[in-house]
């Protein structure tokens, strides 16, 4: 093909992806603001993240503790500084992601698949890191997990460009370029993406025998992380390598779903996985061994990006149904059963595009479908900010207080009945604060009116302007009041004591959010040798003043 035809063929494609870009981006815009319709929690620790960047100047592992990596909160800190309203600023942040990946994506698509796969694939792509959604099947709306939409978006070009062999002339240094500066965004992002691929992307080039792309990416990858040493100082990733360590030792939160086991062979991800070792044997039966073989690499690592999910939604579906069409054999080929294996390739891919179509269409359509969401029933997120107030949630998700309230303690109806419901993984037992065991109490929704009950009650009290740690699964007291953030506070809860040689006081609550996340860190303080001395109790808290040792 001549670079004219080639530059004819690549702009349908180029056109076409940018239109369904820009109309995936600007559609929510048409709404009032940014509805979310679940995962009220979730939404309040990204503003309680995004907020500490935009407003405090504070920086990720060195002022508050998070796993999350800060390539995926700077984007939407950087559009709040200029004046956005949270809401606007994580759309406008969508949008900067994609067009910065516009180019990537549009490589990997015209080099690597013919046809209507590369549409397909772009046009994928580009949805996940605009989608409203994290995945599933839920028509819902939700920030939640952002991240993981991003980084399955860059993870997808670096695959596609690592895995398939190009469609045209070799570019190596582009290629290599691409997947360095993709694989050390993934590392800003999230590690556990770079964790599981970059062994299995290594093998991919290795078996293709592109050495050149190979060392490439490594010096590219090298080169994007010495730039952010330089601006953020060596001591960032000593900062980050330690809340990674925290989150992985974490009793609570190591993993967010499904144990590894049940993501590779449960009855709901069994199909995806048959599928996937599959297509690993009819590629290296078509002659396709260098690709067999990194796809054999590749689905352990899907497997545990996917366990480190919350939903466990298996989105690298559409990835492998996209590699079992682009690499059918374009003549009869035969297996030793006899099996034509263009048509068994094809229906491998089929299978796992329809695997994958719930939340595909759920990722594709979520900006579509939000401007029907309607505002009528949604309230702003964070109350006490009318700069942020284009963040809405419902009503009655965020004021209608549930809790949980156990029936079996003492002195209750059931309390015969306590200890014979216990196992390994439940055990019974809250915390004791100051010889009194706390109640076994966890309010399931309501999150807003309990902060706003807080932050009203502490400010009528006096400790106005106080750093106040709140003991409990979220630390956001701050967006609702007049109080300071605790530095090096965890906006959300993975263990230790983080922030409390900050604290000007403690706060624990009788029924938090996350029992668990509370018993826990009051359990922490005291082992710390912290004493905390009572100042204020009401009927749904106890204030009190951290000691040092």
């Amino acid at each position: 093909m001549t670079g004219r035809s080639n530059a004819a063929a690549v702009l349908p494609l180029t056109l076409g992806l940018a239109l369904w870009g820009a109309v995936l981006a600007a559609v929510p815009l048409l709404a009032e603001g940014l509805i979310v319709t679940q995962h009220e929690g979730d939404t309040l620790h990204l503003a309680d993240l995004v907020l500490r960047m935009a407003e405090k100047g504070q920086m990720p592992h060195r002022d508050f503790m998070t796993p999350l990596g800060i390539a995926g909160l700077w984007p939407i800190a950087a559009f709040v500084q200029a004046g956005l309203g949270l809401g606007q600023a994580f759309l406008a942040a969508q949008a900067a992601v994609a067009a910065v990946l516009f180019l990537p994506i549009l490589r990997a698509a015209q080099s690597r698949l013919p046809g209507g796969l590369a549409w397909i694939f772009g046009a994928y792509v580009l949805g996940m890191v605009l989608a409203l959604v994290h995945g599933e099947t839920k028509p819902l709306f939700s920030v939640s997990m952002h991240y993981n939409r991003w980084a399955w978006a860059m993870a997808y070009v670096a695959v596609a460009l690592a895995v398939l062999e190009p469609l045209g002339p070799r570019r190596e240094r582009l290629d290599g370029a691409l997947i360095g500066a993709l694989m050390a965004g993934l590392g800003l992002i999230k590690v556990t993406y770079v964790a599981a691929l970059a062994p299995a992307l290594v093998v991919a080039l290795l078996a293709r025998r592109d050495l050149r792309t190979l060392g490439v990416a490594v010096l590219s990858g090298l080169f994007v992380l010495a730039v952010v040493t330089a601006l953020l100082g060596p001591g960032f990733w000593a900062a980050y390598l330690r809340d990674l360590l925290m989150v992985a030792g974490s009793t609570t939160r190591a993993a967010p779903g499904d144990s590894l086991g049940a993501v590779l062979m449960a009855p709901k991800h069994m199909a995806a996985t048959l599928v996937a070792l599959a297509t690993v044997i009819f590629l290296r039966q078509s002659g396709r061994r260098a690709e067999g073989l990194a796809l054999l690499w590749l689905v352990p690592a899907f497997a545990y990006v996917t366990y480190q999910n919350f939903g466990n939604d298996p989105q690298w579906l559409v990835l492998v149904g996209l590699i079992a069409l682009a690499l059918r054999p374009d003549r009869r080929v035969d297996n030793g059963l006899g099996w034509p294996l263009r048509e068994v390739l094809l229906a491998t891919g089929v299978a796992a595009l329809a695997l994958a179509a719930g939340p595909m269409a759920n990722l594709l359509t979520s900006p579509l479908r939000h401007p029907l969401a309607g505002t009528a029933e949604s309230v702003p997120l964070l109350s006490a900010r009318p700069q942020d107030a284009d963040l809405q949630v419902l009503a009655a998700r965020v004021y209608r207080v549930q809790q949980k309230q156990v029936a079996d303690g003492p002195g209750q109806p059931f309390a015969a009945y306590a200890g014979r419901g216990e196992t390994a993984a439940t055990p019974r037992g809250p915390a004791v604060l100051n010889g009194e065991t706390l109640p076994d109490c966890e309010i399931l929704m309501g999150y807003a009116a309990w902060f706003e009950t807080l932050a009203a009650d502490l400010t009528q009290a006096g400790y106005a302007r106080s750093r106040v740690l709140v003991a409990d699964l979220f630390s956001a007291l701050w967006l609702y009041g007049p109080f300071e953030p605790v530095k090096g506070a965890a906006p959300w809860y993975y263990g230790g004591t983080p922030g409390i040689a900050a604290a000007d006081h403690v706060l624990v609550p009788l029924c938090p959010t996350g029992q668990t996340r509370r018993d826990e860190i009051v359990t922490a303080i005291a082992e710390a040798g912290w004493r905390l001395v009572e100042e204020r109790r009401t009927a749904t808290y106890i204030l009190l003043r951290p000691e040092r040792p």
